[in-house]
């Protein structure tokens, strides 16, 4: 590992001719329930009705992009930052490669993104890739801006050059369509071909042959009418669909058609019109039935059907020209090399032109010791086998959330699925464990295990921990979910979902699953209730269990102590954070009524305003004005004393960021990349609280002792002139109404929703009550949920109301109801 001290700029890629400096610049599903009424499966905090709540999945977020400040990602800006380096190459070279005088901020990123890689971690790529890499940077400029705009693109997909639409930003697009083209050698392919580890297939085109070419031609690539015939628009569709006697309403429709007749419609008539080439069609159709007919395989195809193909095929390309599409060899390649540089699977265009225009933006960042290691993945092998197993992952997802098939075959493939990847799970658990114990210091190992394939395996075995609920096998369910609170080293957010699903299934089906004879039935009964009674126990006690949580252990605690008839010297005492539903309240305003006649459909008058539909009224303590409902709910509260904002989860995250600033900086290896970022690259996911968690209590312990004024001063005094960017933190907070509104928290409660935040950043952003509320005089604050009539809580609203109150936070809900109807002018 390589540490840069703080200030310290990363030079510009030498590709990209640059001098300047850095100073001069994932699906909500309803849930089946059981008889009881409970979920079959609670992997997350439960809504009253039952809802998942959806910001528990912890998938891969995306990386170093997270991190970055908020920057204009607009056509102005990224027009604004072209202009100025094409004046600065101009002024070097005396000549522009690129048309109209401007150079590419799409371009400059990909380079960036690459000779950053190869510097800190070319060990990930073999003698082959590296050729790829040199023959890439020897391209010229216009070429590698026709790769990279199609990168960004549908990059599986074929293109018509003549309608790129790149012609004003490359002086000459034939030349650089035929320099992706061209065919360049590759050095002589390892004598055994290389695998990954376990049992998954290797990332596709890693095996890469003699040569390469960056982009494939049409003339040699194009080859079926299935890859030919999305090439056409509409019209010329129409054209061929009339040679072919189809019909459709739409393009998808023709497409449809015309692949349908392709595969054996009979009766279709095309060729020269000599009738030869229909008798060769019906002949062929003839010999496919007999082939079925006599047992034989029915996908023989014959000459005639081929001869078809080939027509329509030829007839497309010479209305649609020359094709180009990204080679799948240096596509997967680069791919590859982005995975390692954003430290994620995703990225968009936003990503490539966040990171140049932070860079050069004129913003002041936080001091932190800057440090990009070259360890994330350890070795190629390891980085090949976490690209499959994200591949993998993908599948599976799709397979849950987007499939058309019955549910037990998904069920079933998923398990399959599953049982590949089961014994390489538990073999790099036990590698992670070592490396914990031995290798990992300073807390990084939180963050390096993401990119483990065990990490993502671990996601994969609790899917299929749901999956095996889903098919009622709940005795291996049970089993997987054991072994998941056995290891405390990935996705540690979950536990809370672990525990409450394993006391279900003790309370409720271990019985049936181990009958013992009739006459002791409620015997077990009363076992399984005390086990499943000590697992919520368990959930309470482990610190990685995260809050949100506990209110549900607690629940079920009290109900299984009832069943047991717990003496209630005995029992559990909740008392200081049972919940009591949030208080009622009913503001009456003067509502518009707003023409919704153009959004009606066609003969439908009595379509209602539909649910969750914004809402207009006047605010008359603001001169009578329009307004949304939650600013005329404000001002009502206004006129009973309080102060208060509609911020919603903004000043929760502007006082984290307040009270947490130097946790937040806090030097862990790995998580400051770039000299220009927010936040650590490890605040959006469950490594954050887990690499911290004694400093993080620490400072809860210092909020709860009254603290918190003290850390609003300091972090003000320092950052508020020069505004310094971090994340969350809106400087539009005047510094008076934070200084009052920490001294109106008390300090248990303002340290608990803190660390809310703290244990998952990312998911705990959305939910907030509407408006924020505070009285100097009484000393108190307040949250209220402002609902019109078309409005009904959501999953995350009920679980930040739940954490609220268990806190010991008042929250109310205010129903704004018209007392008056007005027709708007």
């Amino acid at each position: 590992m390589t540490a840069k001290m703080l200030g310290r700029q990363i030079k510009y890629p030498p590709s990209t001719n640059s001098d300047l400096d850095g100073d001069s610049v994932r699906l909500v599903k309803r849930l089946k329930r059981a008889e009881n009424g409970e979920s079959l499966y609670p992997v997350a905090a439960l809504s009253e009705d039952g809802d998942v709540d959806p910001v528990v999945d912890d998938t891969l977020e995306l990386g170093l992009e997270t991190a970055l400040p908020p920057v204009g990602t607009d056509k102005e800006s990224i027009e604004e930052y072209e202009v100025t380096r094409a004046t600065d190459v101009h002024r070097r070279s005396g000549e522009l490669e690129l048309g109209a005088g401007r150079t590419s901020i799409y371009v400059d990123a990909f380079n960036y993104a690459l000779e950053t890689v190869l510097k800190d971690e070319s060990h990930l790529f073999d003698e082959a890739e590296s050729a790829i890499f040199k023959t890439w940077l020897r391209l010229n400029y216009g070429a590698q801006y026709l790769y990279v705009r199609l990168f960004l693109r549908k990059t599986s997909a074929w293109h018509r050059i003549n309608r790129l639409g790149y012609c004003n930003d490359i002086t000459d697009l034939p030349a650089a369509v035929q320099a992706l083209q061209e065919t360049h050698q590759l050095p002589l392919p390892p004598l055994h071909a290389q695998r990954c580890a376990g049992q998954l297939d290797l990332p596709e085109a890693v095996n890469l042959g003699s040569s390469f070419t960056f982009a494939d031609r049409s003339e040699n690539g194009i080859t079926t009418l299935e890859e030919a015939s999305p090439l056409l628009n509409l019209d010329e569709l129409k054209v061929i669909a009339k040679e072919a006697k189809i019909s459709g309403r739409n393009k998808q429709e023709l497409l449809k058609a015309l692949h349908s007749a392709s595969k054996g419609q009979r009766g279709l008539s095309w060729g020269n019109g000599d009738g030869k080439d229909l008798h060769m069609f019906t002949q062929c159709n003839h010999n496919q039935y007999s082939n079925q007919r006599d047992g034989h395989s029915p996908g023989q195809s014959c000459s005639a059907r081929a001869n078809r193909d080939d027509h329509f095929v030829r007839k497309i390309l010479s209305q649609t020209g020359s094709c180009i599409r990204l080679s799948i060899t240096t596509l997967r390649l680069f791919e590859r090399v982005h995975l390692v540089f954003y430290r994620s699977t995703e990225w968009t265009e936003k990503s490539l032109t966040t990171i140049i225009l932070s860079r050069i933006s004129r913003r002041k960042f936080p001091e932190y010791i800057v440090s990009r290691s070259a360890n994330i993945f350890p070795s190629r092998s390891v980085l090949l086998e976490f690209e499959a197993a994200v591949r993998t992952q993908s599948v599976l997802d799709n397979l849950l959330e987007f499939n058309g098939t019955s549910k037990e075959d998904v069920y079933q493939r998923v398990v399959g699925m599953f049982e590949v990847v089961y014994p390489r799970w538990k073999l790099l658990l036990e590698e992670e464990k070592r490396k914990e114990e031995r290798i990992y210091t300073s807390g990084e190992g939180a963050y390096l295990r993401r990119f483990s394939p065990a990490w993502v395996y671990t996601r994969i075995v609790h899917k299929a921990a749901y999956v095996m609920g889903r098919l009622k096998l709940y005795n291996r369910e049970y089993e997987l979910l054991s072994e998941l609170l056995s290891q405390r080293l990935f996705h540690s957010a979950r536990r809370g979902a672990w525990y409450q699903r394993r006391a279900l299934i003790e309370e409720h089906y271990m019985v049936a699953l181990f009958p013992n004879g009739e006459g002791e039935v409620e015997a077990e009964k009363k076992k399984w209730k005390r086990v499943a009674l000590r697992t919520c126990e368990s959930g309470l006690e482990d610190n990685d269990c995260h809050l949100i949580y506990h209110y549900d252990l607690q629940k079920r605690i009290m109900k299984l102590e009832r069943a047991l008839k717990v003496v209630k010297r005995e029992q559990h005492d909740f008392g200081h954070v049972l919940l009591s539903k949030a208080a009622e309240r009913v503001v009456r305003g003067v509502q518009v009524l707003k023409d919704r006649t153009a959004e009606r459909k066609k003969g439908d008058q009595n379509m209602v305003p539909s649910r969750g539909a914004q809402t207009v009224w006047l605010d008359k303590q603001e001169g009578g004005g329009e307004c949304r409902v939650e600013a005329m709910c404000l001002s009502w509260y206004r006129d009973q004393g309080w102060k208060g904002y509609h911020s919603e989860g903004g000043i929760l995250r502007t006082l984290f960021a307040y009270l947490f600033y130097d946790i937040l900086f806090l030097y862990v290896p790995n998580v400051f990349q770039t000299t220009y970022q927010t936040c650590p690259l490890d605040l959006h996911t469950d490594a954050f609280y887990a690499s911290r968690a004694s400093e993080i209590n620490q400072r809860s312990i210092e909020i709860s002792n009254g603290e918190a004024e003290r850390l609003v001063i300091e972090l003000d005094e320092r950052g508020r002139d020069m505004k310094l960017c971090v994340v969350g933190l809106d400087w539009g907070f005047e510094r008076k109404d934070l200084l009052e509104i920490v001294k109106c928290f008390n300090g248990g409660a303002l340290a608990t929703i803190c660390k809310v935040i703290a244990q998952e950043y990312s998911r705990r952003g959305g939910g907030v009550p509407d408006l924020f509320l505070w009285n100097p005089e009484t000393r108190e604050v307040m949250f209220v949920e402002v609902k019109s009539e078309n409005d009904r809580l959501s999953d995350t609203q009920r679980l930040w109301i739940h954490v609220l109150i268990s806190a010991g936070i008042r929250v109310e809900l205010c129903n704004a109801i018209a007392a008056e109807a007005r027709p708007a002018e």
